[in-house]
């Protein structure tokens, strides 16, 4: 019997593929044991994010990434009790050691979960894209405020000024999303084609089951529907 699919999840799906950014097919049991890292340097694996419940992973290009950073930032102001209500898990992967992440949390505000798979175990398993590829088509975040140059600009700016000079991950990996859990049942998945191919949080906050949407301004607020 084929697998009954929610209208909410028919509906975000086909807009994703208008959007550009079709459904990606993976097998967690691939990446279930790979490692990932706390803020303290705790190993946990993978698998142990969305065993329980159902789960919003998004994976990051790199801590540094302007655009990253603000597509946290809009993250960061998702009410605690939206997801509660929905009794889903958000969680952030980066691609850095794992002592950046305080200070990432501390730039974007962001009081979740998130981990490091500074090995890129997770990342190239699931064949996440190297290199940015643009098209004519594509929709730009609406989550990144910042334009390249002066977002390529704030980027330099805080690895020169960060106390532990480094790229925070591979410059060239780019990140994604998966909506996964509870075990090993995967209900969504994108990986992002350039910098700007993030998907749209709403979008995911409705198919991991969110019955509101939420408007990303200065302060967070609910608009019903």
């Amino acid at each position: 019997m084929a697998e009954e699919v929610s209208p909410i999840t028919r509906q975000v799906t086909k807009e994703s593929r208008e959007y550009g950014a079709p459904f990606v097919d993976i097998a967690l049991k691939d990446v279930e044991d790979c490692l990932i890292y706390d803020r303290h340097g705790v190993p946990v694996p993978f698998k142990t994010l969305y065993q329980d419940r159902k789960s919003v992973i998004i994976f990051v290009r790199n801590f540094l990434c302007y655009s990253c950073k603000e597509y946290v930032d809009d993250l960061s102001k998702i009410p605690r009790e939206t997801l509660e209500d929905a009794n889903i898990r958000l969680a952030v992967i980066g691609q850095s050691a794992h002592h950046h992440i305080e200070p990432f949390c501390s730039l974007t505000g962001y009081p979740y979960e998130i981990y490091v798979d500074p090995e890129r175990c997770i990342y190239q398993k699931l064949g996440m894209n190297r290199e940015e590829k643009f098209s004519d088509s594509a929709h730009p975040s609406p989550h990144v405020k910042s334009g390249i140059f002066m977002g390529q600009m704030k980027s330099i700016w805080r690895a020169m000024t960060s106390p532990a000079f480094d790229f925070q991950g591979d410059l060239h990996q780019q990140g994604g999303a998966i909506i996964a859990g509870p075990g090993s049942q995967v209900h969504f998945s994108h990986f992002d084609m350039n910098r700007l191919d993030h998907m749209p949080i709403n979008w995911l906050l409705q198919l991991a089951g969110v019955k509101k949407t939420l408007e990303f301004s200065d302060k967070p607020k609910i608009i019903h529907v």
